[in-house]
């Protein structure tokens, strides 16, 4: 499978994904995660119930298992879950894995924590409202959503099958948080395979205040 079969505006972006996780096997989890994770430890809040969305092969299911979370580990790829379910440092009995892709995700209601690691771009447009919404809605108030969107001047623009917001609009995506942190990244770079590519990134951390309206 090619990694981009087009540079022509308007084309899909594909990727070989069992390169991908190869490329990335043994990094450490986003620091996303570690945040969020350090603010229930603040708060003196017990680990509960997470999903992460877009697992890959495990490098944030990992920490939060590793930090007493039960965890719904889920991703489009079949060969993800495979890769994370054959880990040595999987908690099997604090884990339970899931395949679906973001165009028919069920999400269980009362979820203290979402984690959507470099995912959520690759939901394309036209199911992206209907995403978040699930995601809002099954987060409990106090709940912490953290992740990464795709800014409006990443050179993935081109990609029809993909997912981008301006600032403005990412600060109406979170009207029902509460923003903890918010870091924008702006810059040429690589990716994880080596590709040179313009990084337009939104690095997020927010509580739930509210239900989505």
């Amino acid at each position: 499978m090619a990694q981009i079969v087009s540079e022509q505006t308007n084309a899909p972006l594909v990727r070989d994904w069992s390169t991908y996780y190869a490329a990335v096997k043994g990094r450490p989890p986003r620091e996303t995660l570690l945040q969020t994770l350090d603010r229930f430890t603040d708060a003196s809040i017990a680990p509960g119930f997470a999903v992460d969305l877009g697992c890959g092969d495990g490098r944030d299911t990992v920490e939060l298992l590793r930090q007493g979370w039960q965890v719904l580990a889920i991703d489009g790829e079949a060969t993800a879950i495979e890769h994370l379910q054959q880990r040595s440092d999987v908690n099997l009995e604090q884990l339970t894995t899931q395949i679906a892709r973001f165009e028919s995700l069920i999400l269980p209601a009362s979820v203290d924590l979402i984690n959507a690691s470099f995912c959520l771009p690759f939901c394309p447009p036209e199911n992206f409202p209907t995403l978040w919404y699930t995601l809002v809605s099954s987060l409990k108030v106090g709940g912490r959503f953290c992740g990464q969107l795709f800014g409006d001047r990443d050179s993935w623009t081109i990609y029809s099958n993909m997912t981008f917001q301006t600032r403005k609009q990412i600060k109406q995506l979170l009207q029902p948080f509460k923003i903890e942190y918010l870091y924008e990244e702006d810059h040429p770079g690589v990716t994880a395979l080596g590709e040179e590519k313009h990084w337009h990134i939104f690095h997020i951390v927010a509580q739930k205040q509210a239900a989505p309206g």
